[in-house]
């Protein structure tokens, strides 16, 4: 008699599934661009059918969303930042520029900038994907500072009433206004810069 054979794995087979689809996505948007990505050729370069991923996702946004998120959390791992606080030195502002300097480099970098350009431009008219965009994205990082300025005002080095949710904006937004609509460069020195305007407009009068 025949030993039977070993029963497929499913479960292994749809991680590598989804693994090719977060792979083919990320590459086809950084080849040709977002407008001229479709599923059908996310499909063909992953090597499965299309259905596969309709079955799973809903739209290519939804597709390139949840690649970028994997493609994000396997960064934080690899460098160890996963769950963990803006560094607290006491110096606040040295801190800040710190984390500051590292989004400028993640912005700069190809493989990051293009997929958050078309995740931004299309949470723009797809208001459920800009949500998700912030939630899954943008929502867990900026905690990080909110923390951070919570600790900088218990060591009395911000304003009691400053709202930190607010006073985050002070330097995160100019970055991302300057990164998305491309009026300067992306800088260390602008990082700086905008770390230093903001800190010490918050600084205990």
């Amino acid at each position: 008699m025949a030993a039977p054979g070993k029963t497929p794995d499913s479960a292994r087979r749809s991680d590598r599934s989804r693994r090719a689809i977060y792979d083919a996505a990320l590459a086809l948007v950084g080849e040709v661009g977002y407008q001229k990505t479709t599923i059908e050729g996310i499909a063909a370069r992953a090597g499965v059918g299309k259905q596969t991923i309709y079955r799973w996702w809903p739209s290519k946004a939804a597709v390139l969303l949840e690649a970028f998120v994997d493609l994000s959390e396997q960064a934080a791992e690899a460098v160890g930042e996963v769950g963990q606080a803006i560094p607290d030195t006491g110096d606040l502002v040295a801190d800040l520029k710190l984390v500051l300097r590292a989004t400028v480099d993640e912005l700069v970098d190809p493989k990051y900038d293009i997929p958050t350009r078309a995740l931004t431009a299309e949470g723009i008219v797809d208001a459920e994907l800009g949500a998700q965009y912030v939630d899954k994205l943008l929502r867990p990082s900026l905690q990080l500072y909110v923390d951070r300025l919570r600790a900088a005002q218990e060591a009395g080095q911000v304003r009691p009433g400053v709202d930190p949710e607010i006073a985050l904006e002070l330097f995160t937004g100019p970055l991302t206004h300057r990164w998305f609509l491309r009026t300067g460069p992306l800088t260390h020195a602008y990082a700086d810069s905008l770390v230093e305007y903001a800190v010490h407009g918050l600084a205990p009068r």
